[in-house]
């Protein structure tokens, strides 16, 4: 799924979706199949080939400018080979760590914080980014920007997709964006489906568009 810069609308990044069309079953939605590999655990072997994946695809056969995104669930975070089997993946396909982003939801923090911390700053030590994935819709969002530094947020669709009705869901947004502007970090919008939205948050200074 691209992701484009919000201003020139040029594609700077693509985020790796899992997909799961199954023989017997057909399309299977991630909604039924990633919570069931998370409870089985299976989420652990098949993130690692998911990251192994992306990082040969973009490595191989992308521009040097496009960075690929991959999402990271709490139980690979966690595994203490998780950082071994990052760096095997960007070594075996050649891959600039700078052309990866690391995504995680704040659930990461629930499970082991300490550990949790320790291996997002192994990744950022490697030169990859961080992104703080579904923001808005958990917990304790701001409590976790203050205790880890990410390099970006990202804006849950859910707030998107009522840009352009709700002016509640429009000064989320734009309190999001000058947050992410006042720590550091860059700020992507998820979701975005047409281009009335694409201009709304171009407006209110959005950095990028998924």
């Amino acid at each position: 799924q691209p992701v484009v810069d919000a201003c020139s609308e040029e594609v700077v990044s693509f985020e790796a979706l899992l997909r799961w069309n199954s023989a017997d079953h057909g399309f299977v939605s991630p909604a039924k199949f990633v919570p069931l590999a998370e409870d089985t655990r299976l989420i652990v072997p098949i993130g690692t080939w998911v990251m192994e994946r992306a990082c040969h695809e973009a490595a191989q056969h992308w521009p040097e400018h496009i960075k690929v995104n991959v999402n990271v669930s709490p139980e690979q975070l966690l595994e203490s080979d998780f950082v071994a089997n990052l760096v095997r993946a960007l070594s075996e396909s050649g891959l600039d760590p700078k052309r990866l982003e690391i995504e995680v939801t704040e659930s990461i923090f629930l499970r082991d914080a300490s550990v949790a911390r320790e291996a997002l700053e192994s990744c950022m030590a490697l030169g990859c980014s961080v992104a703080l994935d579904d923001f808005g819709t958990g917990y304790s969002s701001l409590s976790y920007l203050r205790r880890f530094p990410f390099d970006r947020i990202k804006i849950d669709r859910s707030f998107v997709k009522d840009l352009t009705t709700s002016g509640s869901a429009r000064a989320i947004v734009s309190t999001v964006i000058a947050l992410g502007r006042s720590l550091g970090m860059e700020v992507t919008a998820e979701g975005v489906e047409d281009r009335t939205q694409l201009h709304i948050l171009n407006e209110l200074g959005c950095d990028e568009a998924q």
